[in-house]
């Protein structure tokens, strides 16, 4: 193996420490949070208004290499044929460890989110707590924040209600090996099979889950699908870019915490307390999703319509599946970003387009994201009875600051991707690739080629391109210090 395969992983981290900087994020932890995360001792378990509901058979699924466990989930099977089946999200009590204030705080008020790269992921908060004290370990009794949510046969949610409660998580899970099982994949995961009760459980959260989605796509919210690619490193180096696709474990997770999150709103809103929400605007750029969808020979409503997109997507899904995440990355390129922006009691409210709902909170992920955590001590104020630990003003500020360095953490994990990419294409010069246009404008042109799936700027060729397009490209330069992968348009 060279010499510069060895340092690939070095290389790496060095990119992401100067992108970090480069973009107002602090890549290390202030001696004062140090100091402050080590003398942290777990908290009180019993007392404080906790629920015991550790006799449920919590588990937690994540990926393979995740510590930071933020939820759990459980459920309760229905009384008899036909009636709701309650689940639960249990969500860790980072607020009862992390003052409001703290040096720990303040840190996580900066940077707002953990970043992810191949080299190394930068936690919000100190491993002590992202990893222990705040984290939901396996085998391990905590307390949390519970949202219980009773849902119909027809995905209606007919009860809900927020708590704090002491639980136990049975067992840590991991995605592709619980959706591979869900999917019809053979025997249970040996995770699964160890714990008793857990298999049906999970069954049935699946199929509660897969009632959500059903009713969200019913009032619009869009089926997408997006190639993350993931960079596998080892000790010689990035050996492949892994393309991570949906599987029903992620689809799991992601049903439950979007119905988790809509419930924190309402019960927020309900309680006359401000709500950081998280939005996604109608997009800007709707004409030229109607441009796209013509191509396919669909004729889109003149004015942002989620129904009617979502038909679009649900028709093409079906007719072109191998070239449908294609699609999805045009579409959500399209969308506009998420923000987070502040609601008082009795204001009219934005929802987020993209899932059709109208009240949306980020409150499944405190370890990870601060508008989590800064909800979450909105909801222990509320249950209190108490006024809201922070001003309307400060609300406000801070909604601002989340999404901008939200912006920030993903250009910083974009920036690394794409040197991890320009490693692995490095040999590969003057190769010619099929792919899409994800992304056209003043700042340039970029397309995304289908095997391997990487991202580069188009440098000659590019005009009259735009997003969706199909092209040929050939790769001129892969740079992996600058990040830099540049091609030319061939057709």
């Amino acid at each position: 193996m060279s010499r510069g395969r060895e340092d690939q992983r070095a290389l790496l981290l060095r990119v992401a420490r100067r992108a970090m900087v480069d973009y107002g994020l602090e890549p290390d932890y202030p001696k004062p949070a140090l100091a402050e995360a080590d003398a942290m001792r777990p908290a009180p378990l019993d007392g404080h208004g906790l629920e015991d509901l550790r006799e449920l058979v919590w588990c937690s699924i994540d990926n393979h290499d995740s510590l930071d466990l933020d939820q759990l989930t459980a459920v309760r099977a229905p009384a008899a044929p036909g009636e709701a089946t309650t689940v639960l999200v249990a969500v860790a009590d980072v607020s009862g460890l992390v003052a409001a204030g703290s040096a720990v705080d303040r840190h996580a008020e900066t940077n707002t989110t953990s970043v992810y790269t191949p080299a190394r992921t930068f936690a919000m908060l100190p491993e002590r707590l992202s990893t222990g004290l705040t984290s939901l370990n396996a085998g391990e009794d905590r307390p949390a924040m519970v949202v219980e949510m009773a849902v119909s046969r027809d995905g209606a949610i007919e009860h809900e209600r927020v708590c704090r409660a002491l639980v136990h998580n049975r067992a840590k899970l991991v995605y592709h090996e619980v959706g591979a099982w869900l999917e019809g994949g053979g025997e249970a995961p040996d995770g699964v099979a160890a714990v008793a009760g857990l298999a049906a459980a999970l069954r049935l959260q699946d199929e509660v889950a897969q009632r959500l989605r059903q009713r969200r796509h019913e009032h619009g919210a869009l089926e997408l699908e997006t190639i993350e690619p993931r960079a596998r490193l080892d000790a010689g180096g990035i050996q492949a870019l892994v393309a991570e696709r949906d599987d029903r474990a992620k689809q799991l997770i992601e049903d439950l915490m979007i119905a988790a999150n809509g419930v924190v709103a309402r019960f927020l809103e309900a309680r006359r307390s401000p709500v950081m929400r998280r939005v996604v605007r109608s997009p800007e750029r709707w004409q030229r999703i109607v441009d796209l969808a013509a191509g396919h020979g669909v004729a889109l409503p003149g004015e942002p319509d989620s129904a009617a997109l979502n038909a679009f997507l649900v028709a093409r899904r079906k007719a072109d599946p191998l070239r449908f995440p294609d699609l999805s990355l045009s579409i959500v390129k399209l969308l506009g970003r998420g923000e987070y922006v502040v609601s008082l009691p009795g204001q009219k409210t934005e929802g987020h387009f993209g899932l059709a709902v109208e009240r949306y909170s980020h409150s499944t992920a405190p370890n990870r994201r601060f508008p989590d955590l800064i909800t979450q001590r909105l909801v222990k104020a509320a249950l209190a009875g108490s006024t809201s630990p922070y001003s309307h003003e400060r609300l406000y500020e801070l909604a601002e600051h989340c999404t901008c360095q939200e912006d920030n953490a993903q250009k910083v994990e974009r920036r690394v991707r794409k040197s991890a990419a320009a490693c692995f294409l490095a040999d590969r010069v003057g190769d010619d690739f099929a792919g899409v246009v994800t992304g056209a404008g003043d700042k340039g042109t970029w397309a995304r080629v289908f095997e391997p799936p990487v991202e580069g700027r188009v440098v000659e060729g590019q005009d009259g391109l735009d997003v969706g397009d199909k092209v040929r490209v050939r790769l001129i330069e892969a740079d992996p210090e600058r990040g830099f992968i540049d091609f030319v348009r061939l057709d």
